[in-house]
C-alpha cells in the first residue's frame, strides 16, 4: 500500500526533478506535454477504461464507489482534472492533486463480491494498493502515445525512452517509487505484454455491465458513435475484447478505418486553438505570465475538466 508517509517521500523526489514552480512537474520541453496537449487523446480514452476495469479490484471499487453511471459527465471532468493538473499544473497544483487523489484512494475499500480471477471472493482491495496504482498509471501512459501514434508522426525510440522517464516522474505523483516501476521503455512495454496476458486481468460481470453503461447503454444522447466503440474494441488484446462482448464486424472495422482516414487528414491541419487542449494554453498562458487564461481557453477548460481554470479551484 501506498502509505501518506510513501506519497510524501515520493513527492520529495518530483520536487527535485521537476521542471519548475511556474513550469510545473514537466514543463515545455517535456515529451509528456507534446503528448498530453494533442485533444486527439481522447481516442484512447475507452481503451484506458475498458483496460482499468479489467482489472478486478478496479472494476470492484468503481462499480461500488463511484457514480460513472449516474455521472458520466462527471467522471470524466474529474478524471481529467486530476491528470491534467498533474501534467499542465504549476508544481504546487500538480502536488495539491496528488494529494488529493490519495485521500480519495484512501477511502475506497472493500471486499471482493465474488472470485475474479485470482482474487478470491471476500478478499479485501484498495485503491492505493501498489499494483493496482502500478497498472492504472501504465493505462494512461500507454494509451496517450497509441492515440498519439494513431494520427499524427510517431516518435523515435530514443523520445519514447524520454517519455518513459518522465512517466517514472508522473508515477510518483501517485506515490510509485523507482523500485515500483520498469526501468526503461523497453520493460514497460513488457510489462504491459505480460498483463495482457496475465489472470490478473480477467474481465469480471461488475466490468462488463460497467463497460455495456457506458458503450451502449441507458443515455442515447451520450452513446459513442459506432466507429469509436470500433476503434476502441480494435486496440485492446482479443482476450479481453472477447471478455467485454465486443465484437468486431466488417462493418465496424470499416467505421474506424473511415473515421481514422479523414482524422488523419483534417487532425493535423486544426489550429493550435482547437487541437491543444485547454488545460496546456492555460499552462502557456501561465508561463508567459499571464494572470489568467483568456476566453477560448476557460471554454476550453470547462469541456475538457468542467471548470473554466485549472490552477485557481473555486473560481468558475
Amino acid at each position: 500500500m501506498v502509505s501518506e508517509h510513501d506519497l510524501e517521500s515520493a513527492l520529495d523526489q518530483v520536487r527535485a526533478d521537476a521542471a519548475g514552480p511556474v513550469a510545473g512537474v514537466f514543463g515545455p520541453a517535456s515529451v509528456t506535454w507534446q503528448i498530453d496537449r494533442e485533444a486527439v487523446i481522447f481516442l484512447g480514452a475507452g481503451r484506458a477504461l475498458l483496460l482499468q476495469l479489467a482489472h478486478p479490484w478496479v472494476a470492484a471499487a468503481i462499480a461500488e464507489h463511484s457514480r460513472t453511471l449516474a455521472d458520466p459527465i462527471g467522471r470524466f471532468h474529474r478524471t481529467f482534472d486530476i491528470v491534467f493538473a498533474m501534467v499542465f499544473g504549476s508544481l504546487d497544483r500538480a502536488l495539491l492533486s496528488s494529494r488529493q487523489l490519495h485521500r480519495r484512494h484512501g477511502m475506497i475499500v472493500g471486499e471482493m463480491p465474488e472470485t475474479v480471477g485470482p482474487f478470491a471472493a471476500g478478499s479485501r482491495y484498495c485503491a492505493n494498493d501498489i499494483p493496482s496504482l502500478r497498472w492504472v498509471h501504465a493505462t494512461l501512459v500507454e494509451t496517450a502515445l497509441i492515440a498519439h501514434d494513431l494520427v499524427l508522426p510517431p516518435f523515435s525510440a530514443g523520445d519514447r525512452e524520454r517519455y518513459w522517464t518522465e512517466s517514472r516522474l508522473h508515477g510518483a505523483l501517485f506515490g510509485l517509487t523507482g523500485n515500483d516501476l520498469p526501468a526503461d521503455w523497453s520493460g514497460f512495454a513488457a510489462y504491459n505484454a505480460a498483463m495482457a496476458q496475465s489472470q490478473t486481468l480477467t474481465v469480471s460481470p461488475a466490468a462488463r455491465e460497467i463497460a455495456t453503461q457506458i458503450f451502449s447503454g441507458a443515455r442515447p444522447w451520450l452513446r459513442p458513435p459506432r466507429w469509436y466503440r470500433a476503434l476502441t474494441a480494435s486496440l485492446l488484446p482479443e482476450r479481453l475484447r472477447a471478455g467485454f462482448g465486443l465484437d468486431l464486424d466488417e462493418r465496424d472495422i470499416r467505421a474506424a478505418e473511415n473515421a481514422l482516414r479523414w482524422i488523419r487528414r483534417v487532425y493535423p491541419k486544426l489550429p493550435d486553438r482547437l487541437r491543444y487542449v485547454g488545460p496546456y494554453q492555460e499552462a502557456q498562458a501561465r508561463l508567459r505570465g499571464e494572470p489568467q487564461p483568456d476566453w477560448i481557453t476557460r471554454c476550453l477548460n470547462r469541456v475538457w475538466i468542467g471548470r473554466s481554470q485549472m490552477d485557481a479551484r473555486g473560481k468558475g
